[in-house]
């Protein structure tokens, strides 16, 4: 379960369970507020609450049917009534981080073994049970490629929602909950995929200046721009 706290000016002014292929931006917008998230953590094993400091929204709060900064859900076009009607319902909480150094910018490239095989990532990934969004960057960095981080703050919160057949096959309505960073790398060397045959083929460092010419993954330009990277 995710949990979204809105805090104003000392005060807790929200508390409510993000939705399924809810977007948490959205749905604190429709609560009246607007904000950034400044804390996630862990309370129990299987709950997640993201904290957010607020302001209150000028004029009018839009409608819960508004669709405003919503996660808008993609439907893979080969799916037939049948697929749809079986989705199996997925939320999945992951962590990534914009890791940087002397040598550039981390980048992960994305496997066969994913639906968006060729693109770059940042590196990261799902939460195990009982993990928190720290331990599962340590983890998953050093996995994907071989780095060591530190100075991990939380950046932004993203949400997606699809409908379509996972890399496995079977067709999930699929709610994604990006939880990005940032962090350095004081020590880089050259990349190493220690995960084989996971979703990462390659790492690598890229300059600031060249990062225009990846093709990047939907939710990565936006985490780079909000690190001040991406123009």
């Amino acid at each position: 379960m995710i949990t979204l706290v809105a805090d104003h000016e000392g005060e807790e002014v929200v508390r409510v369970v993000l939705g399924h292929g809810a977007d948490p931006a959205a749905t604190l917008l429709r609560a009246g507020w607007s904000g950034r998230p400044v804390e996630v953590r862990r309370p129990h094993p299987g709950d997640l609450v993201i904290r957010y400091a607020v302001e209150p929204v000028a004029g009018e709060p839009p409608s819960a049917s508004a669709d405003v900064g919503s996660a808008r859900v993609s439907v893979d076009a080969d799916l037939t009534a049948d697929d749809l009607a079986r989705a199996v319902r997925h939320q999945r909480v992951a962590a990534y981080a914009v890791v940087t150094s002397h040598r550039g910018v981390l980048l992960t490239e994305l496997s066969e073994r994913t639906n968006a095989a060729g693109l770059w990532n940042l590196p990261g990934g799902g939460l195990d049970p009982g993990e928190t969004p720290e331990e599962a960057l340590h983890r998953e960095v050093f996995e994907e490629t071989a780095q060591r981080v530190r100075d991990i703050r939380l950046l932004t919160v993203q949400s997606g929602h699809w409908v379509g057949r996972s890399p496995g096959g079977r067709v999930e309505d699929y709610h994604a909950v990006r939880v990005f960073h940032t962090a350095t790398c004081p020590d880089p060397t050259d990349p190493v995929v220690h995960d084989v045959g996971g979703s990462t083929a390659r790492a690598a460092w890229v300059r600031a200046e060249h990062l225009v010419r990846f093709p990047l993954a939907g939710s990565v330009a936006e985490a780079l721009t909000a690190a001040g990277l991406l123009g």
